[in-house]
């Protein structure tokens, strides 16, 4: 019997069949480079993000340290306690201060954090907050400043303390989080005065600045 190879696709054509798999193998070639074009452009977009990222945001506190703290510092403008052992700044925190917190503290009653160079020079650990340790305000030049301006008490008792003892939940504590609402002290989260008291000894200098 005689078989028409004419019909038997495999011998039909073949230079078509085999134009037909180059331009396949073509296409296929393309969507591989579109694909990795792609990735590039992916990594490329994340590592310019994280470059940006590192450039704009400050680097964390040193989190080791040899050495006691000798310093602590207060940034009333951008509620910001510090605290620094041989010059270099270790530690940081958040702060909440009063309700009126701009300018230098002059009377009793005025929700003002005092400005300047003082002491921590002593601790209460069973205090109406969660520890606290006291800032030596008023000084003699505060008292007299006091005086000229007309007041007869320039307060006193600031502290550097925890949040209030009869705040039990979590939902309050966040509360006071983010807030200023002291009468002029200087407050923390209880854990961060945890650190604070383990780190900082009496008679550790403290300025605070505007």
């Amino acid at each position: 019997m005689h078989v028409d190879r004419s019909l038997n696709p495999i011998n039909a054509h073949p230079e078509s069949m085999l134009m037909t798999v180059r331009v396949e193998s073509q296409a296929a070639a393309a969507r591989i480079r579109r694909l990795a074009a792609s990735g590039l452009a992916l990594a490329l977009t994340l590592a310019g993000l994280l470059a940006l990222n590192g450039c704009t945001t400050a680097p964390p506190p040193t989190t080791q340290f040899s050495g006691p703290i000798d310093k602590v510092v207060v940034r009333k403008s951008q509620r910001q306690l510090e605290l620094l052992s041989g010059g270099r700044v270790v530690r940081q925190y958040r702060v909440a201060l009063g309700g009126a917190p701009v300018g230098h503290k002059y009377r009793e009653g005025d929700q003002r954090t005092p400005e300047g160079s003082y002491k921590l020079n002593w601790r209460n650990p069973n205090s109406n907050f969660y520890k606290a340790i006291h800032i030596s305000y008023p000084s003699s030049k505060d008292r007299a400043a006091s005086r000229q301006l007309g007041y007869s008490n320039p307060g006193g008792m600031i502290m550097i303390h925890g949040l209030p003892n009869y705040i039990q939940s979590e939902s309050m504590r966040r509360q006071y989080a983010n807030r200023d609402w002291t009468q002029g002290c200087i407050a923390v989260q209880n854990h961060e005065m945890d650190e604070i008291w383990s780190l900082v000894k009496d008679g550790t200098p403290i300025q605070i600045m505007p």
